[in-house]
Formats: C-alpha cells, structure tokens, sequence
C-alpha cells in the first residue's frame, strides 16, 4: 500500500528518518509542506499507526504529479467527476477495510479502561490557567485520545465534526482552501453496496456512509474546494452507491490539491495520531507530534538528562520519556496549576502502561518541579539537553516581558548545560526577540540549525543551539 502521512510542517524530513528506521521504507517528501508518502505491506498497517511523527494516515488510491486542470470552472469539475470511474479504488478500499479490523479490535481493548464520570468532574475543575504554559497549539488541538480518559476538560475547544483544521495537522495558510461537502442532495436511498465493498465482517450487504474531505492549495484553480467536493463526492456516490453523510461516517474519502499536484486518498485514522499523552490540557498544550520532532532534533543518547524548564501540561517530556526512555527527564514550570497539570499527565500515563501489562510495569523516568526559569535549583553544568517551547507572549506573557525573560532564560539554561556538548531545541514564534537575546549570549550558545514550523496558524521557529566551551556566568555560585 502506498500510505500518505500529514507531520507538522517542518519536520517532514524527521518524519522520513522515522519511517526508514521503524518500517525500512523510503519516504518521499510533498512540495505541499507536511505530507510525507511511503510504500509499505499491508501487514503493517499496525507499526504505521505507532509511528510517533505523524499526525493523520491516508493510503493512497492515486496520485497525479502535474494534472492539468481545465480554466474553465465546469469542464474542470467534469474531469473530476469523470475520473471517479477510472480510479484504481480496490486495493486501497482492502486496505481501509483491514485498518478497519485493527481499528475494532483496539477498541475493545481500550473500553474496560474509560475513567469514571466522578474522575473526569475531578479532572475538568481548574478554570483558567496562568504561569509559562506551552504556547503551541490552535484551539482544535486541546483535546487528546487517550485510553485513560476521553471527554476533554472544561473551557476547551474539540475539534468540529468536519475535522476542518485536523486533516494537515495545522491550520489551512490564507490562499489554502478546505472544505467538506454534504454531496448529492437528490439522493435516493443508496440501496446496495458493490460487492466486495461493504465492511469487513459484516455479514450481510450494509450501505456504507461517506464524506468527501476536499483540501486545496494554490490560486490558479477555477473551483474551490467546496464545488470539487460536491461534484466529485457525487460521482463517488453514484459509482459505490454509498450514502453521503457529514458526521457519522464509515469511509473519509480525500481530495488533495496542491497547484497541478492531485492525490485521491482514503482516511485511516479517525483523528490525529498526535492525541495520544496529554489528558489534563492547558490552554496551549503542544502536540505530541511536534514534541517528539523537536526530541529527535537533539539526538537524545542513553544516559542523557533532558530539561524541559517551562513544560506547561507536560507534553515534551512526557512524550520524551515514552520515546526515550534510557534518558532522565525533568519537567518544570512556575505555574502551580500547570505543574498540577503535569503531574496528573504522568499519573495517566503510568496507569496506561500498567493497564498494557501490569506483570512488567515500570515507573516512568521523569520528574515535575515547580520552580523560576531564572533560578533553576540544579547544578552547574550537569544537564545535557535543554527543550522546551517558549512563552510566545500571545497566550501566555507578552512581547514586552519576553525582552527580559529570553535572555534570562538562555544564560540560565547556558548555566545548567554541560560546556562543549550541551544543546538546546528551543521553540518560539517571537523571532525578533530570540535573535536579539541570542546576540547577547553569543559566547555561550551557537545557532547549529533552524527548522520553520507552522503553528496552529502562527509562524514559529525550532532553533538547534550548541553550547560552547565558554564558562557561563552564575548567578548562584553556590550550586
């Protein structure tokens, strides 16, 4: 099967290097930013799901490299709908139906596990959080799929039922367009399924209910997103005879359009693969998908201790010490609230792993400390890696404090680094303010790369930083 993947924008390479590593195959990466495509058996389908760098699955049905669309709006529409009839549709819709099979079987494990509603009023109390808390995710992405607990807390956002901003793991940039269409209005009742198509394990003929997700890019289209889906989920609809419906779905068919680039794929997953940690949220909990991309950026080795010192709800290094668990992780915050939040983040992820099998149940290597960015109570020089995701001044903080804060922060995680092999994957959408603090402590910390990631809407940077062999200036001695 060809399997198509969305990462968070910028880490399509981190994403490549994984799949070669856990699945031995080759990726290609899309010239539509955060989609990556690889060939694998579909025997496993299982090791694509557990892959920890991409967001949503899709396998391929067929893709166009330089399709030529019509200029004018009807013939263009007409080719689309055309085309549903001379796609190669049986291999994929097999594999749809076997990730079905995997899909079932997962979730009976999972039921015996869903938390009481007495916990879950437990974990929703709180209100408003304050403190350095992630500052990261758009509003969709507050809330997680996780065995432990299911309903997202109180005061957040889930995601909308059409899953507008899920599909490419971030928001849409302005000149892109998506669009899920209820298609065929004059629908009769769709009686009837084609043989072979109806899902697995059935038994009897069962019509099978779809929506057609439509996302574009670019601005030399006649259409919008809207009418291709229409015109092409009408096809669809005629050609399977299945029924359109928006919410209660079986089959997700994707049409994605980027310039003359055309991929028809179907959805494997349901919702992102980067709700999967975090059940007690922030207001800005960082996906699990971009935590572990910025992990990888710093090549944790066995032994190595990971600082993240403003983890808000714990999403880095919770997600760290699921990945890598032969390093020490200490997560910090000065938020009471978030450190709280953290904390019970952990406890989740502990009951997850007893619940997996409870006979080799081991603790989790990672720690939570409330405690002042500026004054870390840990000793000179005895850290390894330092990551975290910096107040943007957006949610948390503002623009005005990050001009003192930044350049605090990097002389004390300077501090604490070891000289000469120390790094640091720092996150932040305010650039101007980084490279201006940077400038400042340019004897003890190196810019060694820069990857640009989009976050939920915002345009952020990831800064890979080396310490030098230049002694820090300590602002406790005594340490």
């Amino acid at each position: 099967a060809v399997i198509g993947a969305t990462v968070p924008t910028g880490f399509e390479q981190t994403a490549a290097e994984e799949v070669r590593e856990k699945l031995g195959s080759a990726s290609r990466i899309s010239r539509d930013r955060g989609k990556i495509y690889f060939e694998v058996p579909a025997r496993s389908l299982p090791q694509v799901h557990r892959l920890r760098s991409v967001d949503n699955l899709f396998v391929v049905v067929q893709e166009f490299k330089d399709y030529q669309f019509e200029e004018k709006k009807e013939d263009a529409l007409k080719h689309l709908e055309d085309l549903v009839k001379k796609l190669p549709w049986t291999d994929p819709l097999k594999v749809w139906e076997l990730n079905n099979s995997l899909k079932k079987k997962k979730t009976k494990r999972k039921k015996h596990n869903l938390q009481s509603p007495a916990s879950r009023e437990k974990l929703s109390e709180g209100g408003e959080e304050g403190g350095a808390d992630q500052n990261t995710t758009n509003d969709q992405e507050d809330c997680a799929q996780n065995p432990v607990a299911v309903e997202p807390t109180g005061g957040q956002d889930t995601e909308t039922p059409q899953g507008v901003a899920s599909r490419n793991g971030v928001e849409e940039e302005e000149d892109h367009e998506q669009a899920d269409v209820k298609v065929g209005e004059q629908e009769g009742s769709g009686s009837g399924t084609k043989a072979g198509d109806s899902e697995a394990g059935a038994g009897e003929a069962k019509v099978l209910r779809f929506r057609v997700t439509c996302n574009r890019a670019g601005d030399k289209h006649s259409f919008t997103s809207n009418e291709a889906a229409r015109d092409f989920g009408g096809a669809v609809q005629e050609h399977f005879q299945w029924k359109a419906d928006m919410t209660n779905f079986d089959v997700e068919v994707l049409l994605n359009i980027h310039n003359n680039e055309m991929v028809v794929g179907i959805a494997l997953t349901e919702e992102s693969l980067h709700r999967r940690n975090i059940t007690h949220f922030g207001p800005t909990t960082l996906r699990s998908t971009l935590a572990y991309g910025m992990l990888r950026l710093c090549d944790p080795q066995p032994t190595d201790i990971i600082v993240d010192p403003m983890c808000g709800t714990g999403a880095i290094p919770i997600e760290g010490a699921a990945e890598w668990p032969n390093c020490y992780h200490i997560a910090g915050d000065n938020s009471p609230q978030a450190v709280k939040r953290a904390a019970n983040n952990i406890c989740s992820l502990l009951r997850k792993n007893e619940s997996k099998d409870s006979s080799s149940a081991l603790g989790v290597p990672l720690d939570v400390i409330q405690w002042d960015i500026c004054n870390l109570p840990l000793r000179t020089g005895s850290v390894d890696i330092v990551v975290t995701d910096m107040p943007f001044g957006k949610r948390i903080g503002s623009k005005k404090k990050n001009w003192d804060l930044y350049p605090a922060c990097l002389m004390e995680m300077g501090r604490i680094c070891t000289p000469g092999t120390g790094r640091a994957v720092l996150l932040t959408q305010d650039k101007k303010c980084f490279a201006k603090a940077l400038s400042r402590v340019g004897h003890i910390w190196r810019r060694a790369q820069t990857v640009w990631v989009n976050v939920g809407g915002l345009h952020a940077a990831v800064y890979l930083l080396r310490r030098t062999t230049e002694r820090a200036d300590e602002a406790r001695p005594f340490w």
